[in-house]
């Protein structure tokens, strides 16, 4: 059997080895990550987050440990996990910003705050703008506009927001 270290090495050429990896955390991280959240959706969304950091940064893992990744794979989850809170914190401070409150209803809590909005650019750049807090050059960027537009859209899509509050 591979070592960790011999698995992340060899993962650099071979997609099987980053599987094999994979196949012998996967389980672990997901409990990790299930007792933290307390919500089997969260717990599978972070585990695949981690999983797609560990394959990003396979390349930076030094062997600090006889051959074991665990510190490391499991460092990657901690990391995961609190930019996800931090996330969800800096989501929950711009709908409280503008005034939004999350209803209750079949509407994941991401997305609450985006209802009522017709263009379904709109509210993905005002939550670029607002919770990810990109600017508008990165915005139009993943968007495919230009800067203008995007600032636009962002203005186009708070009015909505501050409309749909006064109702």
């Amino acid at each position: 059997m591979r070592s960790d270290a011999a698995l992340l090495a060899a993962a650099r050429s071979d997609p099987g080895a980053f599987r094999e990896l994979y196949d012998r955390y996967a389980e672990r991280v997901l409990a990790y990550h299930h007792r933290r959240c307390r919500d089997e959706d969260a717990a599978h969304d972070l585990t695949a987050e981690t999983f797609a950091q560990v394959w990003l940064v396979r390349a930076r893992f030094r062997d600090e440990c006889d051959g074991s990744a665990a510190p490391w794979v499991f460092g990657i989850a901690r990391n995961v996990l609190l930019v996800s809170v931090r996330r969800r914190a800096l989501e929950a401070r711009a709908r409280e910003r503008l005034g939004v409150l999350v209803s209750p209803v079949s509407v994941s809590p991401q997305d609450a705050w985006l209802e009522g909005l017709d263009d379904e650019l709109v509210p993905e750049a005002v939550r670029m703008r607002v919770v990810d807090e990109k600017d508008y050059d990165e915005i139009a960027r993943e968007l495919g506009t230009t800067p203008g537009a995007a600032r636009v859209r962002v203005h186009r899509g708070l009015a909505a927001l501050r409309k749909e509050r006064t109702r």
